[in-house]
This record gives structure tokens, sequence and C-alpha cells, in this order.
């Protein structure tokens, strides 16, 4: 099959979990009436998944095909949504929603590991490098479709279903609906890529003579393990990895509700589908031309000349929620604009943590130590944006983007501890 059949929609299914799991389900649990500490607590677990997904990625490179991966956890993805649509008007729903929610997690992080593999071993090099941008286009495409669209369409079916319902019968409909939608969407996709999605020869999974004993899995995976360890200035390239985003990582938690929070509350009191469109479709489009423009830059400059300026990028534009939250404008574009400055920023600065990860894994085992370097990022989504709802309600939102600023620090911090590190891997390559 040609790579333009099945590129775009294997990317575009990768991205849909991801984006549901770790955005949606924000504001969807702010709308059914969480409080912001058990949302941040429990949307930012749900990222545990990623943090531990190089402990069983080598079972995806043994055990099956990483085809046979691809489909199983898509209809299991499905499955997953449809249980969240069936428990939304049921009983307990959130208390379900979370169970389900984990299953999707896990699910999704198993189709990231294989997905990738397999676009290696479908592709020949000369067709990696060709569709890197396509596949990284319908991944952000999909992003743009669980954050924009997706609830757009739940706030147009909450409004039409609160004109005959209440609320607390009607927000938990036209979310179950939204998720019926989605479980229809993965079927889809399962049946199109169990019928279309090729067979590259070197996909054997446990047929694989060097991949037969047990033994050998463990001790190959020990060595790579540890060889990531012993890498020149591991200690502070981890700090970098997981202390970059701190600010970040507790912002991204807070700011869907603070734009649905009414202005008794401190909040902006936006609706669902403004909210959809302002942060799940302007914000997007600007996160990800802050991240093309990024690239052009590192790549003109190399990383060291920009490392600082990134930086910045990074953290200084969430002033503009503080400026939100003083002056709390019932204005949409200039909402707007403000979401879209900070995540043009976001966007910018994000793009010199990914590409020093590269750098610093270049060498021998560069995949999995790459994997490993993921998984240390989502650790530090993880930790501070469990706790940033507490923080939230016991300071409130104005004193809560007070203390995002504070918590920048620690990124400049970091900042300048690693850039000495990154000059020889810039140059050659850190070998393993």
């Amino acid at each position: 099959m040609k790579p333009w059949s099945w590129i775009p929609t294997l990317y575009f299914a990768q991205g849909m979990p991801y984006v549901i799991v770790t955005s949606v389900t924000v504001i969807m649990f702010k709308r059914l009436g969480m409080s912001n500490a058990d949302i941040a607590f429990y949307t930012s677990g749900l990222y545990f998944p990623w943090v531990i997904k190089p402990l069983w990625s080598p079972l995806v490179d043994i055990l099956k095909t990483k085809r046979w991966w691809i489909v199983v956890m898509q209809i299991i993805i499905g499955a997953g949504l449809g249980g969240i649509a069936l428990t939304l008007q049921a009983p307990l729903p959130i208390r379900y929603c979370l169970s389900f929610m984990w299953l999707l997690a896990f699910s999704s992080a198993t189709h990231d590991i294989a997905a990738d593999g397999f676009y290696m071993l479908a592709l020949n090099k000369q067709n990696q490098a060709y569709f890197i941008g396509i596949r990284n286009t319908f991944y952000r495409i999909a992003i743009v479709f669980g954050q924009g669209i997706l609830v757009m369409s739940a706030g147009i079916l909450e409004k039409l279903y609160s004109e005959h319902l209440p609320a607390t019968t009607a927000i938990p409909k036209a979310w179950s609906v939204t998720f019926y939608m989605l479980t229809a969407l993965f079927v889809l996709l399962y049946v199109y890529h169990h019928r279309i999605l090729p067979h590259p020869e070197q996909n054997r999974g446990i047929t694989s003579p060097q991949h037969t004993t047990l033994r050998h899995v463990i001790r190959e995976f020990g060595h790579t393990f540890s060889s990531f360890f012993r890498k020149k200035g591991i200690l502070p390239a981890l700090l970098f990895i997981l202390f970059y985003r701190f600010a970040e990582s507790q912002l991204v938690k807070i700011t869907s509700p603070f734009l649905l929070d009414s202005p008794a509350t401190g909040g902006l009191g936006l609706s669902t589908t403004q909210v959809g469109f302002i942060y799940g479709t302007i914000g997007v489009i600007a996160l990800t031309l802050g991240g093309i423009a990024g690239g052009i830059v590192i790549s003109r400059k190399g990383l060291n000349s920009c490392l600082w300026g990134m930086t910045a990028a990074m953290n200084l534009p969430n002033l503009v929620y503080l400026y939100l939250a003083l002056v709390r404008p019932d204005n949409p574009p200039l909402i707007s604009g403000c979401v879209a400055i900070e995540q043009l920023g976001y966007g910018f600065g994000f793009t010199s943590l990914t590409y020093f990860m590269m750098l610093f894994c270049a060498g021998k085992h560069q995949t999995a130590h790459y994997a490993l370097c993921t998984g240390f990022m989502a650790l530090g989504m993880m930790g501070p944006g469990m706790l940033a709802g507490w923080v939230e309600e016991f300071i409130g939102y104005q004193n809560f983007f007070i203390w995002i600023i504070i918590c920048t620090i620690p990124s400049f911090w970091v900042t300048r501890y690693i850039r000495p590190f990154t000059v020889p891997q810039a140059r050659g390559g850190q070998q393993s």
C-alpha cells in the first residue's frame, strides 16, 4: 500500500486518544462539576502510562507484530471510548469514566510504541524523511479536532439539550453523545487499518532469531537502561527534562477551568463552545506556528545560541493569564489573542527541549534512550500538574497565576546548567 493511504490516518489515530486523555477530560470534568483540585490530580495522573511506557516497549517488539498491536489497540481504544459514553449518564459517572480513561491511556501509550516502530519498518529511509512532516501534521490535526471541534460539538449539544433538560442532565448527555461519535470513528479507523496497513517483511515480532529467549530480552533491556544513566551529563540533563516545563505543567491544568469558571469565582465565564474555539483551535494553531518557528531558528543558529531566548519564550508569555485574571475582560477576541501569545511562546520554547533530547540520545540505543527521555518528560508534567488544582483552590486564580510566574524560575535555573552539555552532543552525539 502507498504510504499516503495509511500514514495520515494512523497518526490521526495516534493523536486523538492522547489529546482526549490529557486535555479534553479537563474540560469535560469541569463541565460535570468536578473541583479544580480533583481535575488536576486525576488528569495529571493519567500521564503515568507515558511515564512508564519504556518499561514495556520491548514487549511490543517481541510479542506479535507491530501491525497487530496497532489494530488491537485501536479497537481497545474504541471500546474505552464506548465505555465512557455509556457511563456518563449512569450513577457515579466520574468514577467509571476515570477507569475507562486509564484503559485509554495505557492502550494509547502502547499504540504510540507500535505506530512509531511500524513507521520505521514499513518505510525506507528516504520515505521516512519525506513523511515525517506529514505524520506530524496529521497528529496536530488530531489535536485541533480533539481540543477544538470535539469540544465545540459538545458545547453545541450542551446548549441544544439545555433547552429541554436541566443542566445536570443536559451536560452529561451532550458529552455522552460526543463520545459515542468518537467510538464510531475509532471503529471505522480499526476496520480501515485492519484492511489497509501493509505487512512489511521485517515486521516479524517473535520470529526474529535474536529475540527468541526471554533471558536475551532482559539482558539487552538491562544494558540499554543502564547505559542511559551512564551518559555524560545525565544529572543536569534529567533536571532539564524534568523542570524545563515546571510552570507549564501546572498552568495547562488550570487554564480551561479558568476560562470556564464564572466571574464570581474569578474565572472568565466562557461557554464550552468558546473554550473549544479559543483554546482548542486558535491556541493549537499558534502552538503549531511556534513549533515551526522554533525549528527554523534552531536549524539556523544552533541550540546553544538560542536556548536562553527559547526558555524566555516558554515562560514569559504566562504573564498574559495574570493579566486576564486581574482584568477579567468580557472580550473574546482579546482573550483569544492572549491565549495565542502564550501558546505561540510555548510552541517556540518547547522545540528546544525536544531537540536537546534528540542530541542527548544520539548514538547507540538512541531510540530506546529517547523513549526514556520522553518518559521523564511525562513525569515532569505529571507530578506538578497533580498538585496544581489544590494550589489554585487554596490561593485563588489571581494568586495562582502569580505562583506560575514564580514557578518559571526552575526553568531558567536548569537551563543555566544544561548549556555546557549540549555542545559536545551537537557536534558529534553521545555514544553509549
